[in-house]
């Protein structure tokens, strides 16, 4: 009986060991389920569903009972599906009743064209993936497996279809191409998986990409792809209705890198875009940028007109409202000498802080300090600068090449105009000093080279930038250094400075060997006009930025001036000076064919007793009412006027003074025909010079210069 029963059991084992095997294989063939699943199933979703024969199947790995069956003709409302294999997994118990129940159908498709996913795409949803798939996307293959999950009721409760596509094509925007596309694809009721992407955008290699889209709530999108881009000057210019978009600054010229590229997209309901971060990393091999307003002024002595990057790594994050661009690599200006350059840059709504490090090997050159830093010297220089629309703060600036160093710390514009600072630090050649801004503005270092001080001050623009400093100053140089080699020792200087200018001086320097510098300012608290008074036993240093005053040597100077707010009345006296090689005087003493006076010009130059100028100067000119100068040799009388682009001076040069002199102490006849009037004479010449800066034409009357001056005189009166 035993062995009976062991028996029996091992019988039921193999034939359910059989029968498992059977089902999990081949299966078993029949049509008794072929209407009650079509009914089913168009019950369930009005899908409409011939089957051929059908093979009862079971899934061990689920252990779950299934039937198949192969190309079936399935249509969804209208649609026709192509499928090559569909599986209907149902309950087992349910079996047992009249009214099964399908818990799940797999549908396995052919691999289809576009044109036949085209005709699918009206069951998709949302509406612009649907928009997508009929108007952007010109061919393709794919293929996919779709499993359908129902209730107990048999309602649709959810899907999952996965499968590839290959050689897609699509038109993008603005006619731009996506094509030899491929990728696989994941998908659900509210999830969609893109993987494995690759292809060419144009000319840009795509790799490596993957994209997550979320249908709960609106539309979410994630992705994450690599890209390979080589584009020259020549396929660039086939975009340039892409990038001219960008080009208000720069305008790309070569690209050769390759990028990693995340980006993050949410749309609400409506698809209204709600968020977005976009992060791409990378190495740009080479690129060229051609700016758009080429860069030259008085510091960068080069005009540059392009910028090149080789071997720049790169980081930038996008978000509303905010960029973070940070880069290491080198560049260069002329494709030839490479320097090192790491840059960060953040914009956080309105407010933009750049931390710039870099290597400088052009020429550079600060007037105002007259320093130049040569050619192929390499300069160190770092500076940290936050901007907040028309506020800028330059928090840190540090210039260093060999042993010249620049400091400037908390140095702030607003609207292009100087604001305040905090301290700036000049080691230079002909340099050594700091200065400080608290209580007052502090001045204070062993040396300080002047020799272009004058031109900064007499910089209008320069003028209106400083117009912010409102302080007390205090000034104290051990050495300063003038043109003309000349030095100051011992400079020191109490002041006041309203909306950018002087409005009380106090200062006194050493020339050396007796002569010294002195300087005064004060206001009339009355009527607000300033009164300013330049004394100086050395006169050469004060001018020699004047053209005028070219060849001046010597002398002594007072210069005098009332300033209001719109224009200044100024008188310069000089006494016991001398012109050497001055070309105007030149000019015209060779006109006058007095060579004696012309090799005197050359050699030890013209004595001259006494200069006086008597101006007026306004926003746009300067009005020169009289200029007098009175030497042994020669006397000069002039007036005119000097605005931007002329400058009109007309007078009388009256040669042989100490001729005059005798000829006017002759009884009577010295009265009658050398006049009184100081600097004329019997012999006058003429003249006129006339002409923009540094190209003024000299011209005289010779009529005039061989007429005496008292019958000039009358011919000036009959006309």
């Amino acid at each position: 009986m035993k062995k009976f029963l062991v028996s029996v059991i091992l019988f039921f084992i193999i034939v359910l060991i059989s029968f498992l095997t059977i089902l999990s294989s081949s299966g078993i063939e029949t049509k008794k389920f072929n209407q009650l699943i079509s009914d089913k199933v168009v019950k369930a979703q009005n899908i409409n569903l011939k089957l051929n024969s059908i093979k009862f199947k079971i899934d061990l790995k689920k252990f779950s009972l299934f039937l198949e069956t192969k190309n079936p003709e399935i249509v969804f409302k209208d649609v026709i599906i192509p499928a090559q294999k569909v599986k209907v997994y149902i309950d087992f118990l349910s079996l047992l009743k009249s009214d099964f129940i399908i818990k799940k159908i797999n549908l396995s498709s052919k691999e289809l064209d576009i044109k036949q996913v085209k005709r699918i795409s009206s069951l998709i949803k949302p509406s612009n993936l649907k928009s997508l798939l009929n108007n952007k996307i010109i061919e393709g293959k794919a293929n996919a497996e779709i499993e359908i999950f129902l209730s107990n009721q048999g309602s649709f409760q959810n899907f999952i279809a996965k499968g590839k596509t290959s050689n897609l094509k699509i038109e993008l925007i603005n006619n731009y191409r996506f094509f030899n596309g491929n990728f696989d694809f994941f998908a659900d009721k509210n999830d969609i998986l893109i993987q494995n992407i690759e292809g060419d955008l144009e000319e840009i290699r795509i790799s490596n990409g993957d994209i997550k889209l979320n249908l709960e709530n609106g539309l979410k999108l994630e992705t994450n792809f690599n890209s390979k881009v080589d584009l020259n000057e020549q396929l660039i210019d086939n975009y340039n209705d892409f990038f001219g978009k960008y080009n208000s600054v720069v305008e790309l010229k070569n690209l050769k890198a390759i990028f990693n590229n995340n980006i993050f997209i949410k749309f609400d309901n409506t698809y209204k875009l709600k968020d977005y971060n976009y992060t791409f990393s990378g190495n740009i091999e080479k690129s060229k940028f051609k700016l758009i307003n080429p860069v030259k002024n008085p510091i960068v002595k080069d005009k540059i007109e392009e910028i090149y990057f080789s071997d720049l790594e790169i980081k930038t994050i996008l978000k509303p409202k905010y960029i973070n661009l940070k880069s290491s690599g080198k560049y260069s200006f002329n494709n030839l000498d490479y320097s090192i350059i790491n840059l960060e840059n953040i914009l956080k709504n309105d407010l933009v802080n750049l931390k710039l490090d870099f290597d400088y090997l052009k020429e550079l050159e600060l007037g105002l300090i007259n320093f130049k830093k040569k050619k192929n010297s390499n300069a160190k220089i770092r500076m940290n600068i936050e901007k907040n629309k028309d506020f800028m703060n330059i928090i840190k600036l540090n210039f260093k090449e060999k042993n010249n160093l620049i400091e400037i710390d908390n140095l702030k514009f607003k609207d292009n105009k100087f604001l305040s600072f905090k301290t700036i630090k000049v080691a230079t050649e002909n340099n050594n000093f700091l200065i400080q801004s608290g209580k007052k503005i502090l001045i204070k270092g062993s040396k300080f080279d002047a020799s272009n001080i004058s031109k900064f001050l007499n910089n209008q623009k320069n003028n209106r930038n400083l117009k912010n400093i409102n302080s007390d100053i205090e000034i104290d140089f051990k050495n300063i250094r003038f043109p003309m080699s000349e030095k100051l020792q011992n400079f020191k200087l109490l002041g006041e400075i309203k909306k950018g200018q002087f409005i009380k001086i106090s200062s006194k320097g050493d020339f050396g060997e007796n002569n010294f510098l002195d300087i005064s300012m004060k206001k009339d608290e009355d009527n607000e006009n300033k009164y300013l008074e330049i004394y100086s036993d050395i006169t050469r240093p004060l001018l020699a930025e004047y053209s005028f005053f070219k060849g001046l040597s010597g002398g002594k100077m007072l210069f005098t001036s009332v300033i209001d707010k719109s224009q200044s009345y100024s008188k310069l006296k000089i006494e016991n000076f001398k012109v050497i090689n001055a070309p105007g005087v030149v000019q015209l003493l060779s006109l006058a064919d007095l060579g004696g006076l012309a090799d005197l010009a050359k050699g030890e130059g013209l004595s001259f007793d006494l200069l006086e100028i008597d101006m007026e100067k306004n926003k746009d000119s300067l009005k020169i009412n009289e200029i007098l100068a009175l030497g042994p040799s020669m006397s000069v009388l002039m007036e005119g006027y000097q605005n931007k682009d002329l400058i009109s001076l007309r007078g009388t040069l009256v040669p042989a003074k100490t001729l005059n002199n005798i000829i006017s102490k002759i009884p009577v006849i010295g009265n009658i025909v050398i006049p009184k009037e100081v600097g004329e004479g019997l012999f006058g010449i003429s003249f006129k010079m006339k002409g923009p800066r540094g190209k003024l034409r000299t011209t005289i009357n010779p009529i005039r210069t061989l007429t005496p001056r008292f019958l000039q005189k009358i011919i000036d009166k009959n006309k």
